[in-house]
């Protein structure tokens, strides 16, 4: 008699699922349960127009502390004024939408960066001349600042990273996870100025608005860039002992092959090499090299002629009183200088390589990367209308001052209760994958309630990207978990999501730890985490 495979099936406890397998079961389960996006907002649109409605009704007032103000009445959405508003302000709620022009207009410098396939050939040329004892802490620091690349980080560094493993006598598994998992769990701190930064920034400076009277620090793409700088020369270090000491010896003691397996459910798509942003191969072309050192010349060219209008005294980037801080045109021309740095070391490199060869393919590249973005569009139109009828009707003000005086009377305000706002960004990203997303509706709640506490709103969005980081790599409902899954498989045809998730959790713990620990030392000794952004209002 025929006995049952153990991967097949068969009712004794050897085939229960593991205590892993069953958590990421649930959380599958309850992700899918959860509406898109677009319909989360609209969902929530609707929930705050019946709320509003129906406090205001009830005769529901707030009062903000020291505003000079007086109790204010919460206002309905189904009333006249409510309806008058919304058929009046549509088309500026949504084309005032902080984050839709900056996003935009950063992700114009970035699309051509990266159709031009110059980011590709900086990622291919940092793997190519690093020895092999080097490579993990190569594969860290390329994963983490490849996230000005946004997405794109999460297809192109890992492939590329388990190529320059194998031809280095390194196991190859080793650098494809590594790269996915630092690429993933470190994605929202770079040395660099990225969208990510910009759109963050936008949505907090709306969520503020309903206690702008506190006089909070504005939030620009700058403002975490001290602590992100900081975490991630960290979470660099970090990531590459991971790699080296974690997980690559995980697998030689699991003995995961080194070589492809040839099987027909390996495959996780075909990757068009043609396409200059999206070539596996290590070693640069002649043209690659030279575009690179010409985008170098323009890039210093570049920054030599920011350098000249900002350095010298009573020069234009500075403000009245000669100075940078806290507000100054320097400060508020982040996007145009991200954009500039990007787009004319882009075209200096796309002409020499001929990647660019007529001023049309220029607009072309820019337009592919802003249709790559139309579902964000979408969602920031429907998102812009939750964010301003929950400030028009003052219940977002109401539930920021209930929850603080809440916080307060337990006395639970300081550094814990940024913890515990921690875990819940982690724990709620296992299932709300859109960062964007996520962030609308945790500002709208929280920017406020910490800024009554006295918190800045740009220190709250810090804590925010710690829990919204380091959990990205576990959730089986990222599309990337299983775009590297396919990856994965090629190696070994049996792994599957808790494959991934399992040998990612020590990167997502770790990094989830060591970032929170070093934002206690900005916050305890009160460390601006940004220009002019300092922990306490």
């Amino acid at each position: 008699m025929p006995t049952k495979n153990p991967r097949r099936g068969g009712s004794g406890p050897e085939n229960r699922p593991g205590l892993l397998a069953r958590t990421l079961d649930g959380i599958e389960r309850v992700g899918n349960k959860i509406p898109d996006p677009f319909i989360l907002f609209l969902v929530l649109f609707a929930i705050v127009a019946v709320a509003s409605s129906v406090m205001s009704a009830m005769g529901a007032t707030y009062e903000v502390p020291d505003s000079g103000e007086g109790p204010q009445d919460i206002r309905g959405f189904f009333s006249a004024d409510g309806l008058t508003w919304l058929s009046t302000t549509l088309v500026d709620n949504f084309i005032g939408f902080p984050p839709l022009g900056v996003v935009l207009t950063v992700l114009l410098g970035v699309g051509l960066a990266q159709r031009t396939g110059l980011l590709n050939a900086l990622v291919r040329k940092a793997f190519a001349g690093a020895p092999g004892w080097l490579l993990p802490y190569v594969v860290a620091f390329v994963a983490v600042a490849a996230s000005i690349m946004s997405d794109a980080a999460m297809v192109v560094v890992p492939p590329l990273a388990a190529l320059v493993f194998k031809a280095a006598g390194r196991h190859p598994v080793a650098g494809l996870l590594g790269g996915f998992a630092v690429a993933t769990a470190a994605f929202s701190c770079s040395p660099l100025i990225t969208s990510t930064d910009a759109l963050l920034s936008g949505v907090t400076n709306t969520a503020v608005q309903s206690v702008e009277h506190l006089d909070s620090t504005h939030v620009s793409p700058v403002s975490n860039h001290f602590l992100t700088f900081t975490i991630s020369v960290v979470l660099t270090l970090v990531g590459g002992f991971l790699i080296n000491r974690v997980l690559e010896p995980s697998l030689e003691r699991s003995d995961v092959t080194r070589e492809k397996v040839e099987s027909e459910e390996t495959t996780s798509g075909p990757v068009d090499e043609d396409r200059p942003d999206m070539r596996m191969d290590p070693e640069l072309a002649r043209a690659e090299k030279s575009g690179l050192r010409w985008a170098g010349v323009s890039l210093l060219v570049t920054l030599a002629a920011v350098l000249l209008v900002t350095l010298p005294s009573g020069a234009p980037m500075r403000n009245a009183d000669g100075a940078f801080l806290p507000e100054s045109p320097l400060l508020d021309s982040v996007v145009f200088l991200v954009f500039l740095t990007l787009a004319i070391p882009a075209v200096a490199y796309g002409l020499v390589t001929r990647s660019i060869s007529r001023g049309s393919d220029i607009a072309v590249m820019m337009g592919h990367s802003i249709k790559e973005m139309s579902g964000f569009i979408v969602l920031a139109f429907v998102m812009a209308q939750f964010l301003e009828l929950f400030n028009w009707t003052g219940v977002s003000t109401w539930i920021a001052i209930k929850g603080a005086e809440g916080l307060e009377a337990t006395g639970f305000t300081g550094f814990g209760a940024v913890v515990c706002f921690i875990v819940l960004a982690f724990l709620i990203n296992l299932f709300i994958i859109s960062g964007s997303a996520q962030w609308a509706l945790f500002a709208a709640v929280f920017v406020p309630m910490f800024a009554v506490l006295g918190y800045e709103p740009g220190f709250i969005q810090a804590a925010f990207r710690v829990g919204d980081s380091t959990s990205n790599v576990l959730s089986p409902l990222s599309p990337y978990v299983v775009i590297i899954l396919g990856f994965l498989r090629q190696y070994e045809p049996r792994a599957g999501i808790g494959t991934v998730v399992a040998r990612a959790l020590p990167f997502s713990v770790v990094f989830l730890v060591l970032w929170t620990v070093v934002l206690a030392l900005f916050y305890f000794f009160e460390i601006p985490v940004g220009p002019g952004m300092y922990p306490h209002i």
